[in-house]
């Protein structure tokens, strides 16, 4: 068995007075967040920075410290079955227009019911509730140490 280390971001932003969350469309067909593994000597952030990058293009994310949420899940790779972990940050941007890698096909913006509604996997499902119930008791803003 193989184990993969991977980091990820719930990226929302405001769209006229309303939250909308940030969701790709990958070329195997399913509709998920931005993720990628963990290089040597990079922080969560670090590699949610750079995958943001590589994956959409956006460069200016504000991450909402105190949100931290980590799903694991087995895949198959030939004959080795994978055991991945995501760890998800949750991170704002003001920014609207996407510019998708090659391992997606397009992107959406959509309010957190159609967010819901449109991921294909139940742990993003899942992820996804943590992040707007979190949003919905602290806001975008900094929690406090004594609250984590």
């Amino acid at each position: 068995m193989s184990q993969e280390h991977s980091a990820g971001a719930i990226i929302f932003r405001n769209e006229n007075g309303r939250r909308v969350y940030l969701l790709l469309h990958y070329i195997s067909g399913h509709w998920d967040y931005v993720k990628g593994h963990i290089e040597k000597g990079e922080s969560l952030e670090e590699t949610v920075k750079r995958e943001t990058m590589e994956e959409t293009g956006l460069k200016d994310l504000r991450f909402v410290h105190g949100f931290q949420h980590k799903i694991q899940y087995f895949f198959r790779r030939g004959r080795t079955t994978v055991t991945k972990d995501v760890v998800f940050l949750l991170a704002e941007t003001q920014t609207a227009r996407v510019v998708v890698s090659e391992e997606h096909k397009g992107y959406d913006w959509q309010p957190y019911a159609q967010a819901l509604e449109k991921t294909t996997f139940e742990t993003a499902k899942s992820v996804l509730r943590k992040a707007e119930e979190f949003l919905n008791v602290y806001g975008n803003q900094k929690v406090p140490d004594n609250i984590r």
